[in-house]
């Protein structure tokens, strides 16, 4: 067992800063709840969190700690509310059919991975989840937009939705465009959008939130979908912290569909990464620190090679 399971609520974590946590390994955490700025066990936060319509988990991509409190959440939020719908950013809507296929043992786990295009990280960071919903005959949701749609929304913007067939429209959000005005100035804030950009770069920018909010409007789509068809259920959704921490993003967009909704938000925090060395407790409703992965890069030629391949593999990719 590791720390956070372990970890009891203290007094003094009210006011602990960042820098005194110790995490020992990459898979431990540190639970706090915001509204109490203590320190809890991963048992407290599920007991909290029972009578929540929706638990947003957000994770670092490929950091394990994420993925590890992912999965005890899971198990420990399904011992209070068996009726549980687990919802995954990192399937699409179009996969839908191929991940019910593998629900059902239609299909194994290496026809799951290559048909429903999962991410090169499944084996290790989301198959605990898949298969822990499958032991329990729980629906999972493929709950993402489409990958190439969204790209080919980032390159031309709300118009390239005129171009595909119904059938592939029918695969994003009714509403793909649905803003949030607290979403986009952070989404901007991230991209480093310049005052005195040009109208090129400018428009380049604005496809490029477009293409996040075509995300998120699937996501929140798909969440209140799965609600209307699994009534008394709780779903729990995993996502990239960005689309749900401070309550922005799929949260804010999911809000706007169903205002009355119950939904609690877990996001992650890197030890030691704010300046400040405060805890920043308005991420979320809890939030769990975690250690930092190894830097990708040694210097700017490694990252810029990097990059320039990427970007290369992408524009070969056509859009209609």
């Amino acid at each position: 067992m590791t720390a956070c399971t372990l970890m009891p609520a203290t007094k003094k974590s009210a006011t602990q800063p960042m820098n005194s946590v110790r995490l020992a390994t990459l898979y431990d955490v540190a639970i706090y709840e915001s509204s109490s700025k203590k320190r809890v066990s991963l048992q407290q936060t599920a007991k909290a969190l029972r009578d929540a319509d929706v638990v947003f988990i957000g994770e670092y991509h490929g950091n394990h700690a994420s993925h590890w409190l992912q999965a005890q959440l899971q198990a420990a939020l399904h011992t209070s509310q068996p009726k549980q719908i687990l919802s995954l950013e990192q399937f699409s809507t179009d996969k839908q059919a191929e991940l019910n296929q593998y629900l059902k043992g239609e299909i194994g786990e290496v026809a799951l991975i290559k048909t429903a295009s999962a991410w090169p990280n499944y084996k290790a960071s989301y198959r605990p989840l898949v298969e822990f919903a499958k032991q329990h005959n729980s629906p999972v949701i493929a709950a993402n937009a489409p990958a190439d749609i969204v790209r080919c929304i980032g390159r031309q913007g709300e118009s390239y939705l005129s171009k595909i067939k119904l059938e592939r429209r029918q695969q994003l959000a009714k509403q793909a465009f649905l803003n949030d005005v607290d979403y986009q100035a952070a989404f901007q804030k991230v991209m480093h959008a310049p005052s005195g950009a040009t109208s090129k770069a400018q428009s380049a920018l604005s496809n490029s939130y477009l293409a996040q909010l075509s995300r998120d409007n699937t996501m929140a789509e798909s969440i209140v979908k799965a609600l209307k068809q699994n009534p008394d259920h709780q779903l729990i959704h995993m996502n990239g912290a960005f689309h749900s921490d401070n309550h922005l993003g799929t949260v804010a967009l999911l809000k706007q569909r169903l205002p009355d909704i119950k939904i609690k938000v877990i996001s992650p925090v890197r030890l030691n990464a704010d300046k400040s060395k405060n805890i920043p407790y308005d991420k979320g409703d809890y939030v769990y620190l975690l250690k930092p992965l190894p830097d990708q890069y040694a210097n700017d030629a490694e990252r810029s090679a990097a990059f320039k391949s990427m970007f290369s593999q992408a524009r070969r990719k056509v859009c209609e």
